[in-house]
């Protein structure tokens, strides 16, 4: 698993994790990661641990990944994490065959991704009011 992490000097401070070679393909990633956009990163890592798919395994270290560069490497307060993207690109392809009657070939494609996920810390608005 391959890890990057990378800052921006605007308002939203970000983290990023790259998990290169998920032995899934995009098309069954991506609805995954639609799911986990906008949530807190405990809330997320919760889902993701009642899913029944297999692959969500793979997408929760890489999401724990970037919490741990975020808390490592930049002292982000955990709490105020919230993934801002997780997207996935296409990778290799396998390329397998199946044999078949009358000395014929199938093909098997075995697909793999690459999931980038994109944590950022929300500050939270302070009010100072009086109750009377």
């Amino acid at each position: 698993m391959s890890k990057k992490k990378k800052i921006t000097d605007n308002q939203i401070k970000t983290v990023k994790s790259i998990n290169n070679n998920v032995r899934s393909s995009v098309r069954k990633l991506n609805p995954i990661l639609k799911t986990i956009v906008g949530k807190k990163v405990d809330i997320a890592i919760r889902d993701l641990q009642f899913s029944e798919k297999r692959i969500t395994k793979d997408i929760r270290k890489t999401i724990s990944s970037a919490v741990a560069n975020a808390e490592n490497n930049f002292q982000y307060d955990i709490d105020n994490l919230v993934v801002k993207e997780a997207y996935c690109g296409k990778k290799v392809i396998m390329k397998r065959f199946r044999a078949r009657a009358k000395g014929r070939a199938a093909p098997i494609l075995k697909p793999y991704s690459s999931v980038t996920i994109i944590l950022s810390e929300i500050k939270k608005m302070e009010s100072h009011g009086t109750k009377s």
